[in-house]
């Protein structure tokens, strides 16, 4: 039995409801938001579609109580209608942080001894705060962090050549914000560097950075949300863990050479984040990966 809850049903904790409940990923969902009349009207919006779907999924509106045998817990709880056009993840902190030390304490009380994944923002911050308030080892809190991100650069990068995004290798890394980059080092196209492709073909790498540094506000500065990339990064990591896949993903997980969370490959199983990928940056590519995770400790230390 694959047991999951979701805690925040705004727009990305619905959608990753219906993803999850269209994919048949878990046997049993568990909704929990503060407002108990929304995870309520969610569970009947599910209900009504079940016999449409090819899949059966129990459903149900629950306590934290319910949770104490879930395999994964997401946590898609925020407040992004605090964040204005032109801003930045950092804004829904203030907000953010006394419900996940809310949620940490409940989730404590019940006794969860899953896997714990965030998508909340700011990220980074986020799961740095829930390692500390839950009853969890590191390895099994982390972010999206810049999964998401990555995605965007290989969309970015696809839509140059007139390629399928899926083609693409490399990654996005550091924060989840404005300090991330795209690690150039990284990218590659059927095994041949995609800087020397750009190079003659004239494509600008700065602009392929910055449109994937903005990509969510892309979204977000005429939708007022993002929804569907983000539950599509937050299924696809519990799938990972899940299915023990031993894959190498990037996202969010506690660094120990920066004594931080930060978004850089891992080894994800069963187990959460089983191994840390060492990646064989360029000495400016390390440059930035530290100056990012110093950006990201420096708002944890603003905040408390």
């Amino acid at each position: 039995m694959r047991k999951v809850g979701i805690i925040g049903l705004g727009h990305v904790g619905a959608t990753v409801a219906l993803d999850i409940v269209q994919g048949g990923f878990a046997d049993e969902l568990v909704l929990i938001d503060k407002k108990s009349e929304v995870a309520k009207a969610e569970v009947y919006d599910l209900w009504d579609s079940l016999a449409l779907q090819p899949y059966h999924v129990k459903i149900y509106a629950g306590t934290y109580a319910d949770l104490k045998d879930a395999d994964i817990v997401l946590s898609t709880l925020g407040h992004i209608d605090l964040i204005k056009p032109g801003g930045d993840r950092f804004t829904e902190l203030r907000a953010n942080a006394p419900e996940v030390k809310s949620v940490s304490e409940k989730l404590n009380e019940c006794g969860f001894n899953g896997i714990l994944i965030a998508t909340t923002n700011p990220n980074d911050v986020i799961v740095d705060m829930y390692s500390k308030y839950l009853n969890l080892p590191k390895a099994h809190i982390l972010g999206t962090g810049t999964y998401l991100d990555t995605a965007r650069l290989k969309r970015q990068v696809a839509d140059c050549l007139n390629l399928d995004p899926r083609t693409i290798e490399g990654y996005a890394l550091g924060e989840h914000g404005n300090s991330q980059f795209a690690a150039w080092s990284t990218v590659r196209i059927g095994g041949q560097p995609f800087v020397e492709i750009a190079e003659k073909k004239g494509i600008s790498l700065d602009d392929i950075e910055e449109a994937t540094r903005q990509g969510g506000f892309a979204v977000f500065n005429t939708k007022g949300y993002t929804n569907v990339a983000i539950a599509a990064a937050t299924v696809g990591l519990m799938n990972l863990v899940f299915s023990d896949a031993k894959n190498v993903a990037i996202c969010s997980h506690y660094d120990a050479d920066f004594g931080s969370y930060i978004s850089t490959p891992a080894i994800i199983g069963k187990d959460g984040v089983e191994a840390v990928v060492k990646l064989p940056l360029s000495a400016d590519e390390m440059v930035k990966l530290q100056a990012s995770a110093n950006e990201i400790q420096d708002k944890i230390k603003q905040f408390s």
